[in-house]
């Protein structure tokens, strides 16, 4: 039996009617499979800082195994009170409802306020114009993925915590799926490929990242290539995620020496003749379920001015 109280009280009996694969579960996971609301990592956070009671006794290790005749209580915190402003900045909106919002964002708009950045961000304009799932954080409320400042395209973000939860499962189990088309030096041998090295932080500069094996604190990293268009010596190259680290797709091309062209961190100061504003490398479509309905979403982001006039610039030289 659960109940939830106006205070954001959740209550839940544990009256021993179940499925047996409940029985014997550590109380993290058995609160997750009964609360599919909150999920397993909010609800270890929520333990840990002493928000979770089982018999009234606060409970700060989610290793006590939960028994039948068990009561457990679960307090959510007071939503920490923002400091940032809402900004009247221009959004251009790919899809909106009540329950996510979908941006193509443009080339120099951070996501979220950091260090460097404390405005002017994606977040700051988003304020302004719809509420924002809270568990994304107090700086980044809503994020559920994140593009490089310079890099465009297509990026869901969360209007309530459900969204924000049911996004970021969809991102960990590859339901969602994240395409990008970027602009390479040089042309690969093969018309496809697959790139699996993992990345971690660069061992000597602390702003870049790097293949770094695991076991030096490396994360998997897969990223799938397939080439669009040969264009003398550069390519214009289809990439798919299959995981999400900082900077992938422009570490691994720069490891396999084709970087993005324009890259001011990782093409090693290749030039290419053509004043342009950060990586050609753009989020070109986004597909997800939605949160609530289940239903497939497309979100498809047209090329930036920029990168269909470096495209024409190419095609010209190489006679196409």
């Amino acid at each position: 039996m659960i109940e939830i109280d106006t205070k954001h009280i959740y209550t839940v009996e544990n009256t021993g009617e179940f499925n047996q694969n409940n029985v014997n579960q550590r109380l993290d996971i058995w609160l997750s499979n009964q609360i599919p609301d909150l999920s397993r990592s909010r609800i270890q956070n929520l333990i840990s800082q002493g928000n979770v009671k089982v018999n009234d006794e606060t409970c700060t290790t989610k290793k006590i195994i939960v028994k039948t005749g068990d009561c457990i209580q679960i307090t959510l915190p007071e939503i920490q009170a923002t400091n940032l402003q809402p900004e009247a900045i221009p959004l251009d909106i790919l899809y909106e409802d009540d329950s996510l919002i979908i941006i193509n964002k443009p080339a120099g708009l951070v996501v979220h306020p950091a260090a460097g950045h404390p405005d002017g961000t994606l977040v700051n304009a988003l304020l302004a114009h719809c509420p924002l799932a809270a568990i994304g954080g107090v700086q980044r409320p809503g994020i559920v993925h994140r593009l490089d400042k310079d890099t465009t395209g297509a990026i869901a973000i969360a209007k309530t915590d459900i969204a924000h939860q049911h996004l970021q499962a969809q991102l960990k189990t590859k339901t969602a799926r994240r395409e990008y088309l970027g602009i390479v030096f040089g042309t690969p041998k093969t018309e496809t490929g697959t790139i699996n090295l993992s990345i971690g932080r660069h061992p000597t500069d602390r702003k870049k990242m790097a293949v770094v094996p695991v076991e030096k604190g490396g994360r998997p990293a897969i990223t799938h290539w397939t080439i669009k268009e040969r264009l003398g010596n550069y390519c214009l190259i289809h990439y798919q995620l299959e995981t999400g680290r900082t900077h992938q797709i422009r570490v691994h091309t720069a490891e396999i020496k084709h970087p993005i062209v324009g890259d001011p961190i990782y093409s090693s100061h290749r030039s290419i003749g053509v004043n342009l504003t950060g990586q050609a490398l753009h989020a070109w479509r986004l597909t997800l379920q939605h949160p609530i309905s289940g239903e497939s979403i497309e979100a498809i982001a047209p090329l930036p001015e920029q990168f269909n006039t470096l495209l024409k610039i190419l095609r010209l030289r190489a006679n196409i």
